[in-house]
Formats: structure tokens, C-alpha cells, sequence
């Protein structure tokens, strides 16, 4: 169990970096034919999309959808990962 919360854990992690740099992306115009911007795009905007239906998640013309996204990852590496952790150490 314990290695199993330890590879969520760190697949959150990753995920979390990818979305801060959609959000660093988002701030220039990179060439959206680069082969990196594609597959950043394409891991990230189905989520912010779908989070975006659910909340109108738009103030001015800052997007909060990553930052709501960012939120819940914690949450979940926050409470979920840590009880995985617990039940692997039996302290359930």
C-alpha cells in the first residue's frame, strides 16, 4: 500500500508542476505547433476545461480553473496520500 501512495504521490506531484508551467505558458504566446506546448496542453486544458464548466472560473481576465485544479491535487496529497501512507504503515 505504501508503494502505491508513494507513486500517486509522486504522479500528483508531477502533474502539479505541469499545470504551473500551463499557467507560465499562458502568460506568452509559445508556438502552439511545439511539440511540449502540445502535450502540455493536452494534459492540462481537458481538466481546467471541465473544472471551467462546473465554476465560473474566470475573474477579469485571470483564469482560476488552474489554481482551483492546484487546490484540489493538494487536497488530495494532503489528506488521501497520507492515509494511504497510514494504512501501508499500519497505523490505519
Amino acid at each position: 500500500m505504501t508503494s502505491i501512495a508513494h507513486m500517486l504521490d509522486m504522479l500528483l506531484e508531477v502533474y502539479l508542476w505541469i499545470i504551473i508551467a500551463r499557467a507560465v505558458l499562458s502568460w506568452f504566446r509559445p508556438s502552439p505547433y511545439n511539440p511540449v506546448v502540445r502535450a502540455i496542453c493536452r494534459l492540462v486544458d481537458p481538466v481546467t476545461y471541465r473544472i471551467s464548466r462546473i465554476v465560473p472560473a474566470r475573474i477579469g481576465m485571470f483564469d482560476v480553473a488552474p489554481l482551483i485544479l492546484i487546490i484540489v491535487i493538494v487536497l488530495i496529497q494532503r489528506f488521501l496520500i497520507k492515509a494511504l501512507f497510514d494504512i501501508g504503515a499500519g497505523i490505519g
